[in-house]
């Protein structure tokens, strides 16, 4: 029987074995950062039992990283603004692939908004976010565990019955019963060499959960490089410049000291789309106007301190840190980094429904809104309505349930999957693979593609395959962060495959994805590459937007150049 109930104290734990502890809940959300945590306290307010599990502390989740502004068409300092104008400069910045001191509420421009709608905590919005979130989550007491790795979604009859994985501290198998999972676990540009992406997050697990339980993904193609990361020290290559360093002004210049942006972009200048910034930064680097270090400079010293200092400290503190650079007086050296997915698991954009029965996806797991390029400031106000949103429909959908049917064999699968890689003799060290997917998808899949590339690159995956069919996990007195690495390869493999598929079939450049072979937008390509490891890649045509978004929208959609400089 369903073992929903109306209660939110922690999960029931039927049976723990030496091996194995059995957990049964209502609704299983997995991922603990800013989307999942919205789920989880959504379920605990309307008194649905609910269980949150991640792979890192939740406090550590990838949301907190976020740093320039949460979006919201409050018109409180540009009162034009309006919800249709968000939502048209949403649809047009997809490529259209998407479905103060007084007392106002601050906000800044991001590139591309028409108006100033991005809310903002300094450059802290993430991590204030998170905590905000947790303590709610804490006041309603909603069980997180942070120290839990799933590695399969459990199925049957194409309905979805729970979860498996283990403890990555102790290693003990976990089997969660639910009646509904929302899948909240990230996405996948960890597989790129320079990314802003932590080697233990993004990287592919969501893919790898939702396509083996069934669910299709969608546009993987599509990733977004972020024009500015840091290049230095190595260990620290691929931290983040906010985008909010351009929202207060900071200019863009290459070696010659030449502001570039008035090549690419003239009316927006710095404050274009990401995936022009991204492009224009990799053209003066790849025509040998980069630094010495294979960058461009952002700079900010012509702004007050004072300002600096209050609305950018996390980029004045970890420049600080980093590299004992003080942005007041001297540029940043950046150049572009993978830094998020587009791209996901196919959902449905009313209920984030995956087509397998009872599995949900939301966050950065999940396709659908950005389309071929990301709006900034979306993805935070993106990850709280769909939170909230799905999970109403999770808790009506387990609530619905009146007998599940558990498919023993799938247990024994996922338990053996585990078991075969702890008691292997292969020689393949799964970090070294890893590292051996993110040089391959740097050199052949990056912020520019071919046909060539992307073939050679297939080529190269191929023989990672199968050497890690030979990968064994080696736990220590520490835990077992190696089979942490194993399952966190497997994903990124899985991943890398829909990417490079999904790149090749779309002939065209759309957004963040630059085909140099075929440089300009193809009408017939307005669509999605939805990909299945048992199918490959088939082409789903964008439908029609409703009648009521097109004319609440249409007089938004014009020509007039979004977003400012703050003089």
């Amino acid at each position: 029987m369903s073992s929903h109930t109306a209660s939110t104290s922690s999960p029931v734990s039927p049976s723990t074995t030496a091996d194995e502890r059995l957990i049964a809940t209502s609704v299983l959300v997995i991922g603990t950062g800013g989307a999942g945590l919205r789920a989880a306290i959504e379920l605990a307010e309307q008194g649905v039992q609910v269980l949150a599990v991640g792979k890192r502390r939740a406090h550590d989740a990838h949301t907190s990283l976020a740093a320039g502004g949460i979006n919201a068409a409050l018109g409180t300092i540009d009162p034009e603004d309006s919800w249709q104008q968000h939502a048209a400069d949403t649809l047009r910045e997809s490529y259209f692939l998407a479905r103060e001191a007084d007392g106002r509420l601050s906000q800044r421009f991001f590139g591309a908004h028409t108006y100033r709608r991005t809310c903002y905590a300094g450059d802290y919005t993430g991590l204030e976010i998170q905590r905000t979130l947790m303590r709610r989550a804490a006041e309603l007491g909603v069980p997180v565990i942070d120290t839990v790795y799933i590695t399969r979604l459990l199925v049957a009859d194409g309905t979805i019955f729970g979860a498996y994985g283990f403890d990555v501290v102790t290693g003990q198998g976990v089997q969660i019963h639910a009646d509904a999972v929302i899948l909240a676990a990230g996405g996948h540009t960890r597989i790129w060499r320079v990314t802003s992406s932590r080697r233990d997050e993004n990287t592919g697990d969501s893919f790898r959960l939702a396509a083996l339980a069934g669910a299709r993904i969608r546009d993987a193609e599509l990733v977004q490089f972020h024009p500015s990361d840091l290049l230095e020290p190595d260990d620290a290559a691929g931290t983040l410049v906010s985008e909010a360093a351009r929202g207060e002004g900071g200019v863009l210049r290459n070696a010659e000291g030449e502001r570039f942006m008035e090549r690419y972009d003239p009316e927006r200048m710095e404050l274009s789309t990401r995936d022009r910034v991204a492009l224009a930064n990799h053209t003066e680097i790849a025509e040998g106007r980069g630094t010495a270090n294979g960058g461009v400079h952002l700079d900010v010293s012509h702004l007050p301190r004072e300002q600096i200092l209050a609305k950018l400290p996390r980029v004045y503190r970890t420049l600080i840190d980093l590299q004992m650079l003080d942005i007041t007086t001297t540029p940043i050296e950046i150049a572009p980094t993978a830094h998020y997915s587009m791209g996901g698991v196919w959902v449905r954009p009313e209920d984030h429904g995956t087509g397998v029965e009872g599995l949900f996806a939301i966050g950065e797991a999940s396709s659908g809104l950005p389309g071929a390029n990301r709006l900034g400031g979306n993805s935070l106000i993106e990850l709280l309505v769909y939170g909230r949103i799905t999970g109403q429909v999770a808790a009506a959908f387990a609530a619905g349930r009146t007998s599940v049917r558990r498919d023993p064999e799938a247990v024994a699968e996922a338990r053996a999957e585990q078991a075969a890689l702890l008691t292997g003799d292969g020689m393949e060290v799964p970090r070294r693979l890893q590292r051996e997917v993110r040089d391959l998808m740097t050199a052949h899949a990056g912020v520019v593609r071919d046909d060539s590339g992307l073939r050679k690159g297939l080529e190269k995956l191929a023989l990672l395959e199968e050497r890690a069919t030979r990968v064994t996990a080696h736990p220590d007195v520490a835990g077992f962060d190696d089979l942490v690495h194993a399952f966190d390869l497997r994903g990124s493999l899985l991943a890398a495959r829909a990417t490079l598929e999904c790149a090749l079939e779309r002939r065209e450049t759309r957004g963040c994805h630059n085909r140099s072979d075929f440089p300009d937008q193809d009408p017939a390509l307005r669509g999605s590459m939805v990909w299945t490891p048992r199918t490959g890649v088939e082409f789903e045509p964008v439908g029609p937007a409703p009648d009521s978004f097109r004319d609440l929208a249409a007089e938004h959609l014009d020509d007039t150049p979004r977003g400012k400089l703050v003089e």
